[in-house]
């Protein structure tokens, strides 16, 4: 029989060799053999089929899995850890420490923790996976295993069209996250957010509020867009640290963008008082572009070790985001400037006079006018006016 390696398998059926190892492991590759520690495989095998479509398994009778468990708990600041260790062993507790490894920042553990549930029988499992490990490989340039995660949460919308409602619900709240935070379009089939919201739990209702509210935001009314992030941060019934976060953060955008700094200010230090205690500071790097130098102007200042982990992570968020977002969208967001050339170059996009971006920024306007230039030179163009067509606007 003529075999092939695992990686040429895995190039063949566009998956990671990691998850044709587990595949392997499974016996889910009829003889596949192991040589020497490596699997060969034999050169006609079929790619194991979409679990999805296997016939549905009763949940558990106790502690029944739930979609992104840890962005569904609520928790005081700083016992993160202490609430996942409270949980009970097993695959929810183990997808909640994939989560906190994403965001706070270590995304080599997260992807290699919910590699593990990719091909889960259990649906809020594998979904929840799948949206750890899409995001956790943009920011180690793993794009290919991005994509192939991006595109196994678009394929739930059609596969699961007979499920149930709340697991329909589960299904557009991941495929609605994946496409908006990645500023790509809505994917086909997706539900109205009226209909899957009322079904989600709080903690992810919470969340996809923040995905609407961001969404609402790129269609520019940014009014409406606070509006809905203050109303859900005044209905929470407990402490979900993690959306509250990325709530925070979106206002911060949104007042930005109507030049209001102060409003903007204070929604940064809310989302900081939330995240700082359990080091969760993933979605400041995510949304540096977007927070109008807001980090800079205040983090940076008080928190300089912090400030340059934030960046560090706005580096690698960033460059995974664009090799997506550019190509799908034809948009060509600037990828060669520095993070305080971007910011600064995004508030003389939105009109800011140097004087007015230094103030804010606690540098001088001639430092601002330096920046200024050097993003126009690596850009290619001449006027500010033209910035607008390389910003996250």
């Amino acid at each position: 029989m003529e075999y092939i390696t695992a990686r040429e398998a895995a190039a063949r059926w566009q998956i990671s060799v990691r998850l044709i190892q587990q595949y392997c492991n499974a016996g889910r590759i009829p003889g596949a053999r192991k040589f020497s520690g490596a699997w060969a495989i034999p050169a006609d095998a079929q790619k194991p089929a979409d679990p999805r479509k296997a016939p549905p398994q009763p949940a558990p009778a106790a502690h029944p899995m739930t979609l992104m468990p840890l962005m569904n708990t609520p928790f005081q600041p700083g016992r993160c850890l202490e609430q996942i260790e409270a949980m009970p062993d097993g695959t929810q507790k183990q997808i909640a420490l994939a989560e906190y490894h994403y965001f706070s920042g270590h995304a080599e553990e997260a992807v290699k923790e919910a590699e593990l549930f990719l091909t889960c029988q259990e649906t809020p499992a594998r979904l929840s996976a799948c949206l750890i490990y899409a995001y956790a490989n943009l920011s180690i340039g793993q794009i290919h295993q991005a994509r192939y995660a991006l595109s196994e949460l678009k394929q739930t919308l059609t596969v699961g069209e007979h499920a149930s409602p709340p697991l329909r619900a589960a299904e557009a709240f991941v495929a609605a996250a994946a496409s908006v935070l990645l500023h790509l379009p809505l994917p086909e089939g997706l539900p109205p957010t009226e209909a899957f919201l009322p079904l989600l739990p709080e903690g992810l209702r919470m969340f996809a509020l923040y995905v609407q509210a961001h969404y609402t935001y790129l269609q520019g009314d940014y009014q409406k867009s606070i509006g809905m992030v203050e109303a859900t941060l005044a209905m929470q019934t407990a402490v979900y640290p993690i959306p509250a976060i990325y709530l925070h953060l979106v206002a911060v955008m949104d007042y930005m963008s109507l030049r209001q700094p102060e409003q903007a200010q204070r929604h940064l230090l809310a989302a900081w008082d939330l995240a700082r205690p359990d080091d969760l500071i993933e979605g400041f790097g995510e949304h540096h572009g977007l927070l109008g130098g807001m980090l800079e102007a205040v983090i940076k200042k008080d928190w300089p070790e912090d400030f340059k982990r934030i960046i560090a992570i706005t580096y690698r968020f960033s460059a995974g985001w664009r090799k997506v977002h550019n190509p799908v969208t034809g948009h060509d967001v600037a990828d060669n400037l520095t993070t305080t050339e971007f910011a600064t170059a995004m508030l003389a996009a939105r009109g800011w006079t140097n004087q007015e971006i230094g103030n804010h920024l606690g540098i001088s306007p001639n430092t601002v006018k330096q920046y200024i230039s050097t993003a126009l030179q690596k850009l290619n163009i001449k006027q500010r006016k033209d910035l607008k067509q390389y910003m996250l606007l």
